[in-house]
Formats: C-alpha cells, structure tokens, sequence
C-alpha cells in the first residue's frame, strides 16, 4: 500500500498552502466555528478601534462628531485597500497569525504613543527655555514647534489608516483559510465570513456603549487589543504545523500579552500624566464619564489667595473658579430681574450646579436642573471619596453646597426629549436658563434649533424669560446671530447681550419673551436690582444690550437653525476651523 502524499490546495492568487490530507479528513465542525468565531470577535474589535481613535480624536479637536465620521470614513477606505493588499500575502495561515500580532501591538499603544508624543509637543518649549536660560515671555512656541503641536494632534488619524489597512486583511486571510482546509469549494464562504462579522461588529458596538464608554480609553485599548492576541494565540495552538515561524510568532505573541499587561495596569496613570502636561496648572482630579472626560486643574497663587480651579471637559474650559461668578450672573441675573415672577424655575445644562447658586438668590420655591450627566451632577453634589478633600471644599464652597438645597428637583435626561416630559406633565416656569455647551458636534445643534425652542416656549409662563448661552459674539459672529435669529422664528421676542468673561473673552448670550416687551426693555425700566450680586450691576446690565455699530450688518444672511438643518453647527465648526487655521500660521 502506497502513502498519500501531502497535496496543494489553491489559495485565491494562486500559492498554495500545503495540507496533509489527513489533517483534511479531521475538518469538522470545530474548526468552522472557530475561525467563524475568532472572525466575530475580530469585526468587534475593529468596530471598537474606530470608536476608540474617533473619541479620543474628539478629544484632543473638540469636535467629537466630526472625528467620529472622519476616522470611521479614513478607517473603511484603508479596510477596503487592505483587502486588496492580502492578495500579497502568500501563506494565509502565516499571515493572518502575524496579523494578530501587529493588529494587537498597534490597537494597545496607539492612545498612549499619542498621548506621549502630544504631551511631549507641549512641553517642549518650556525644555529648551529652560536650557536657554529664556524668560517666560519668550517660550519658542512658534513655527516649526507650534506646527508639530498642531498637527500631532492629528496622529489619531494615521493610526486609524495603519489599523485600517491591516483590519482589512482580515476577512480576505480567513475566507483562505477556511477555503484551504475544505475538500470541496466552499460555495458560501465569503457569505459566511461577512455574517460572523456583521454580528461581530455589533456585539462590539454593544460592548462600547455599554461598557467602555465608562471607563478609561487606554485600558479600552489595552482590553481590546487583548482580544487580538487571544485570537491569534487559538488560531497558533489549532493550526501550528500550517504556520511558518511559529515558535516565533508564539513568543511575539507571550511578550504582546506581557505588554497589554502592563498596559491595562499602568498604562491609564501614564496616558494622563501624559494628558495632563497639556495643562498649565497642576491636573488634581480627572473622571471619565459615559458623556465626556472630566479635568480638575489648581494653580496657586500664594500671599493668603485661594487658588484657582479649573473644569475641563474634553479638554475645553468649562469654568474658572476666578471668574465663574461673572458668567453666571449674566446668565441668570438678567433673566430673572426680567421676569414677572420668579417662583419656579428651570436650568437646562448647568450641572456643575453654579448658575444655580445664583437662581436661589432670588428665593424660588422650586427649582428644576435637568443635566444628562448624572456623574458630572454627583462630583458637584456629593463629591466622592477618591476626589482630594481640598478640590471637594472647594467644589461645594464654588456652588454653596446648591445641588443640595430641598428646593431643587434634579432630572438626568436629555434636554431634547427631557422637556417632552416636562411638557406632558402640564408644567410651566417662570423662567427658563439654557446652560449648554456650543454646538460644537450635530447631537448639540439639535438642542439650538427652532424644534427645540418651541417646546421651550410651551414650557414657560406667558410673562416669563427664557435666555441661551450663545458663544461668543467676537469669535463666532455668525452662530451667535443664528441663535438669536432662531429663537426669533420659534415665537419669542429676542434680546441679546454680552460681556467680558476674563477666561472666554467676549461672551454672549440671548433672551426670549412671549409676550410683552423684550428683556432690554424690561430691564431698562428698573431703578435697582432687588438681589445681591457677585459682580454684575444695574449699569453693566443695561450697557450690555449694546454692539458695534456694524455689528449686525450680515444679519439678513444668517439662516435660522431649522431641525435637521445643521446650520447653526456648521456657522460653529467655520469659525473653529478659522480659528485654528489662524493658530497653525
């Protein structure tokens, strides 16, 4: 009796991967669904990678909409030029274990390389003023070096192409080698690749939302890219005589794990170390939660002064505990010495609890704050244990200890279908605070648009105010005459204002009425303010009703920010991209 010899089996360019035929007569079940699984599991990972580059991208740009449809577009285009690319690839079982590696190295270290590498750009003026002996006043912190900080913050996306090119290898590599352990043709193979990884993408968008959301993005990374090796070492141990290099390729694959070890320990202390030489004050607390990343900076300032704190979000200044007071009492002052009554009032946004601190003043009988953040609410409310008990004094001693008070009903919801709620509950307010961030990203723009403000104006009280933080009228001329323009359409008579707000510069906001006369007109009637303020008086509230002569000029061209219409995000997103055109020359 003759000894079968080991056959070829084609792969789809040709090569052939050498298969003994009785290793063809062990295929079983096992094997389909191993590889199918591993496919899953792989497609999840990828769809992660995305998120996780995109979020932390909008991170650094402030713009998180943007960076999510620019990576996941970069991210597709570099999958389908790297399915091309595998057709290179002679032996499938060879590469697509190598493939595991680099895809596992890469997905782990590209948040803290780009932490490092962004953080490095940072200080580095201050490195070779120190050996120059130069005086703070001349940081050279221009040309080439700006240029570099600049355009570093943009290494995300050149992580996203690179993991992209080899996440695209991925589906080519498994459909040969699923192909070239069958007898027969495979008639349905590409078909049963793309199923296991269209429900592999999708428990992976489950798993982000559900679970990564909350908690650190490098022990995301690290998490993820685990998964990687894990693959790669099941695809090692099952087919190990098929793989070129194999003890080789094991051991890359030992070390990797020992890397990611590391990583998923250590690796969140040093990414925010990292994340925090982009402050200039001292990083004393950091929290992420599902919604946003939250900074605490402290800058002393010595002679008996309390020092300055500062909250972050994203990395955008939220507050500044030395000129919060001005800010909000533009926000809330105005609004309320407007309004007919003051009784019940509602904050939408403002979970940091400080524009409520200037609401009790005037001595409500309720108050409603709705903020989506439930966790943002809590380090204001009941700061928690982990939080220095300085930054905690601090915090409640900054909102007087507000969030507290028994007048206040706190509702954790999305503005847009929170006041929904409102509405169906039949309840009006005496005045309405619109507290939000700039509509910095689509989801924002949403809550600026005349859809949104109808349902405010069913919400208040006939004689009542409504007022909108708006931007800034100096640097975004043209959102904040949309924001006022739109609130115009939506049924209100519209007043705008703005004032000096040292941390922001030039800041705005507008007001809205019903019926009766706008806010200026009510304001400009009053002989005194009945409560006391922290900074603002009767004078600078009445001067803050006036703009440049040419101010509005362009104001026929602004268009209202209809639902759907983006407008209002684009006027925004054009006056950033501006502004840091500005920056980079």
């Amino acid at each position: 009796m003759t000894q079968a010899s080991p056959s070829p089996l084609a792969d789809d360019n040709g090569e052939g991967a050498i298969v003994d035929p009785a290793l063809q007569k062990r295929v079983s079940w096992f094997d389909d669904v191993l590889l199918l699984g591993i496919m899953a599991a792989l497609a999840g990972c990828g769809l992660i990678y995305e998120y996780l580059l995109s979020n932390y991208a909008g991170r650094i740009l402030g713009a998180l909409e943007a960076a999510i449809y620019t990576m996941i577009g970069l991210m597709i285009v570099s999958m389908g030029i790297g399915a091309f690319a595998a057709r290179k690839i002679r032996c499938a079982f060879t590469g697509f274990a190598t493939l595991e590696l680099a895809i596992a190295l890469c997905g782990g270290l590209a948040i803290i390389i780009t932490a490092a590498i962004i953080g490095f750009g940072h200080v580095m003026p201050v490195a070779i003023a120190s050996q120059l002996n130069l005086p703070p006043d001349q940081l050279p912190d221009g040309g080439v070096i700006h240029t570099f900080q600049v355009l570093s913050h943009y290494i995300p996306y050149a992580w996203g192409v690179l993991l992209g090119l080899m996440i695209g290898m991925e589906i080519p590599l498994i459909a040969r080698v699923r192909q070239s352990l069958s007898e027969a043709h495979l008639l349905h193979n590409a078909g049963t690749i793309y199923g296991a990884d269209y429900i592999g993408a999708g428990v992976g968008a489950a798993i982000w939302v559900g679970f990564m959301l909350a908690i650190d993005i490098q022990l995301a990374a690290a998490m993820t890219a685990s998964v990687n090796l894990i693959a790669g070492l099941a695809f090692i141990w099952r087919f190990w005589q098929q793989i070129r290099y194999v003890k080789l390729l094991f051991v890359g694959h030992i070390i990797a794990c020992a890397i990611l070890g590391v990583l998923a320990y250590k690796g969140p202390q040093w990414e925010q170390g990292f994340n925090n030489l982009l402050y200039k004050d001292n990083v004393v607390y950091t929290e992420s939660t599902r919604f946003q990343q939250l900074t605490f900076t402290e800058r002393l300032r010595g002679s008996g002064k309390p020092p300055v704190y500062n909250l972050y979000i994203n990395g955008r200044l939220q507050f500044s505990s030395i000129d919060e007071h001005i800010y909000h009492d533009f926000l809330v002052h105005p609004t309320l010495a407007a309004s007919a009554r003051t009784d019940n009032v509602l904050i939408i946004g403002g979970g940091d609890g400080l524009g409520l601190k200037q609401v009790l003043k005037w001595q409500p009988k309720s108050v409603t704050l709705m903020d989506l953040d439930e966790k943002l609410v809590a380090l204001f409310k009941q700061p928690p244990a982990d939080m220095p008990k300085r930054l905690s004094r601090a915090m409640l001693a900054l909102n007087d200890d507000a969030l507290n008070d028994s007048r206040v009903n706190l509702i954790y919801d999305d503005a847009f279908n929170g006041v929904d709620k409102l509405i169906g509950d039949n309840q009006k307010f005496d005045a309405i605070i619109i507290d939000l961030p700039d509509p910095s990203h689509p989801d924002l723009n949403k809550l600026y648009s005349d859809m949104f403000y109808r349902k405010v104006a069913e919400l208040l009280s006939a004689d009542g105010v409504v007022t909108v933080q708006s931007t800034s009228p100096y640097h975004a001329p043209e959102a904040f005459m949309a924001i006022g323009k739109t609130l115009n359409a939506s049924g209100f008579n519209i007043s705008q204002y703005h004032h000096n707000v040292p941390s922001f510069g030039e800041w705005g906001w507008t007001s809205g009425t019903l019926k009766g006369a706008p806010m200026k007109s009510r304001i400009n009637k009053l002989d005194a303010l009945p409560v006391e303020m922290d900074w603002i008086t009767l004078g600078l509230m009445q001067a803050s009703f006036e703009f440049p002569l040419h101010f509005y000029d362009d104001l026929p061209q602004i268009k209202v920010n209809e639902i759907g219409s983006l407008q209002l995000y684009r006027y925004h997103q054009g006056a950033w991209s501006e502004q840091e055109l500005m920056n980079l020359f």
